[in-house]
């Protein structure tokens, strides 16, 4: 085998040290996280009024379709779901902290309640997970927004069976627990206020005429009270019959996506397993690619320099350079298409992951009513059914 003498070539170091770096880049092995550090959820200890318990709305999460890099390795049949299915977990964190009202998912911000969760998608890979979070009250004062990652490992999926623990319940866990922390800053006569604030919302959409003047905008675009019906107010009595069918309504919305959430379990575990397994393969393989063909390209370099020495043997050391530097481009490129076959794989492996909704039909005392379309669509058909049931309950 014929060696080459670098340091009687006239050629840069930088070049020597560009070879060193990247071969060594496309060789050396990858680290990742063993372990995942498990964020303990928070409990209310002390009991709070039933008049200031405020209900908690987490808003179906955003996809952040819009928010993806064409590089990233989005599949909108995963994502489409996950944003039922991550929303319902958090549900499930808040539920536990025992600090709130009713907790439920809700299609959009039309429903009326006290607290409004909402989430984008950042970032959803079985290795990854980052959320952003906004937090806002019934009134539409914006109370916190916040962005959360984590990360899990191999060791987390294996496991998930024997701990039945989500890999990313710990973050769910820290949204919940900065909820709860935001809450115990709240004096109870603010919690009574923003339930009040909501009861009249509800009022105000079904009898505007009798309303509209109980609660106005202040400069700001929040709501505030500006009186207060009489306690004896047929109007808002008939009305308050017409919010608890809308509360019973909501509740067998949350049935469907509990539902939904545990249909999707055992599908959704295993892609997340399969995705964090594709994913460091990916990297590793992209890395990998990267750094042979820029290796490749520096060995070039180096012997196209080395051929023109007038030392022959540099010469012949030059063309075996240049020819294994030809080699290194050409394995790298190998590797960069071995990955875009695993991204492939992803697009596969979400594809039964796309949420469907069944017709509801609904039995009313007088007549069955059909319910079709998505969630949200559905609701708002049961908010028109409704508005006649009440007209016609108040002579209208």
């Amino acid at each position: 085998m014929t060696y080459i003498n670098m340091t009687h070539l006239n050629i840069p170091r930088i070049f020597i040290l560009l070879i060193a770096v990247f071969v060594l880049n496309g060789c050396t092995n990858s680290t990742t996280i063993k372990s995942t550090r498990h964020v303990p959820l928070q409990q209310q200890t002390t009991a709070i009024p039933e008049n200031q318990l405020l209900d908690v709305g987490v808003v179906t999460f955003d996809p952040g379709l819009d928010e993806s890099d064409d590089d990233d390795a989005v599949l909108p049949e995963v994502r489409n779901a996950e944003s039922y299915y991550l929303a319902n977990q958090l549900r499930s964190a808040i539920q536990d902290s025992a600090a709130w009202g009713a907790v439920r998912v809700l299609p959009s911000t039309k429903p009326v309640t006290d607290v409004y969760v909402q989430g984008t998608i950042l970032e959803s890979t079985g290795e990854s997970l980052k959320l952003a979070i906004a937090v806002s009250d019934t009134s539409g004062q914006p109370w916190y927004k916040k962005t959360y990652a984590a990360k899990a490992s191999e060791y987390a999926y294996q496991r998930r069976k024997t701990l039945q623990r989500d890999p990313f319940s710990g973050l769910f866990n820290q949204i919940a627990n900065d909820l709860l922390s935001y809450r115990e800053k709240l004096d109870g006569d603010t919690a009574v206020k923003l339930r009040t604030i909501s009861e009249l919302r509800f009022a105000r959409d079904f009898s505007p005429e009798s309303f509209d003047q109980h609660i106005v905008e202040n400069r700001k675009g929040r709501l505030e009270i500006s009186r207060l019906p009489a306690r004896n107010d047929p109007i808002l009595a008939r009305i308050q019959k017409i919010q608890m069918r809308d509360d019973l309504y909501v509740d067998t919305m949350q049935e469907y996506y509990d539902n939904f959430s545990l249909r999707m379990e055992e599908p959704y575990q295993v892609w997340r397993t399969e995705s964090y397994n594709e994913v460091i393969a990916a990297r590793e393989l992209k890395r990998q690619g990267t750094g042979r063909i820029l290796g490749g390209i520096a060995a070039v370099v180096v012997g196209i320099v080395a051929a023109g020495s007038s030392d022959g043997s540099a010469r012949a050391a030059a063309a075996v350079a240049i020819g294994s530097g030809g080699l290194l481009v050409q394995s790298g490129i190998g590797k960069r298409a071995e990955a875009q076959m695993h991204v492939e794989a992803l697009a596969e492996l979400g594809q039964s992951l796309e949420a469907e909704l069944e017709p509801q039909v609904i039995d009313l005392e007088d007549r069955t009513i059909t319910l079709t379309g998505n969630v949200e669509s559905q609701y708002q058909q049961w908010r028109d059914v409704l508005q006649k049931i009440y007209r016609a309950e108040s002579g209208g």
